[in-house]
């Protein structure tokens, strides 16, 4: 599978109220005013109110044309499903639609694996190692840490320098796994093992049930397969124009 994601900066700290009123307005549970309220309230300038609402339309207003099918469905989730939560769906659809904040996702997930923590200076380090020693990259990582501390998947201590995760959330519905597993193969571009979904840095804020592979095998957007050496993977499966 190749990835169609361009390469766009996930510039501005959103804050949580923010990206859940951007999902209800695609869920058709909201509005663009009540958007406009909260987002006004929070900006004095109006370049600052621009460019928060260009990262809230490529997250779930307007995404890219690849990612509508996805943002409905993830809209349709969160009409449907009981109790699943707005940032997890955002989560998702972030790590879809902007490599940088999957990056920063990723790198958080891989050095906080073993101890729950790490620091800020060393996400700093390896996402300057990626993207440049770049005032910008610095600046576009700690926005996407400041949104992440909101929207619950980290904590940061008061000098900022130390992230820790927080406790995972249970994922229990096969459909919003299955919609989770999409999003990860969205950013890495290529299948994935099923028994590593849960292992995978990205998905580092979720905890899944002991069903997913089960669970993965059932579903309609995914497909699976055994690899040469007896793994089963999945990708996105893709239905054949009639």
């Amino acid at each position: 599978m190749i990835s169609r994601a361009p390469k766009i900066g996930f510039d501005r700290f959103i804050d949580q109220e923010w990206a859940t009123i951007a999902l209800q307005i695609r869920a058709g549970v909201a509005t663009l005013e009540d958007l406009a309220a909260v987002v006004n309230s929070s900006h004095r300038g109006e370049a600052a109110k621009k460019k928060t609402w260009t990262v809230l339309k490529r997250l779930w207003l307007e995404p890219r044309d690849d990612l509508i099918d996805f943002a409905d469905r993830g809209a349709r989730l969160y009409r449907g499903v009981d109790g699943v939560s707005a940032l997890t769906l955002t989560w998702g659809m972030a790590i879809a639609a902007y490599p940088f904040f999957g990056k920063v996702a990723e790198i958080v997930g891989r050095l906080s694996s073993l101890h729950g923590q790490c620091t800020s200076a060393e996400v700093q380090r390896r996402m300057a190692e990626l993207f440049g020693e770049r005032e910008g990259t610095r600046r576009m990582t700690n926005m996407v840490l400041q949104s992440q501390t909101s929207w619950g998947a980290i904590e940061r201590e008061s000098d900022g320098r130390t992230i820790s995760r927080r406790p995972p959330s249970e994922v229990n519905d096969g459909r919003v796994l299955e919609w989770l597993a999409e999003a990860c193969l969205l950013y890495v571009g290529h299948e994935l093992s099923v028994s590593r979904l849960s292992a995978h840095p990205t998905m580092f804020p979720f905890k899944f049930g002991s069903t997913s592979s089960y669970s993965l095998s059932r579903s309609e957007s995914l497909a699976i397969r055994t690899d040469g050496a007896g793994n089963h993977v999945f990708g996105v499966a893709y239905k054949r124009a009639s």
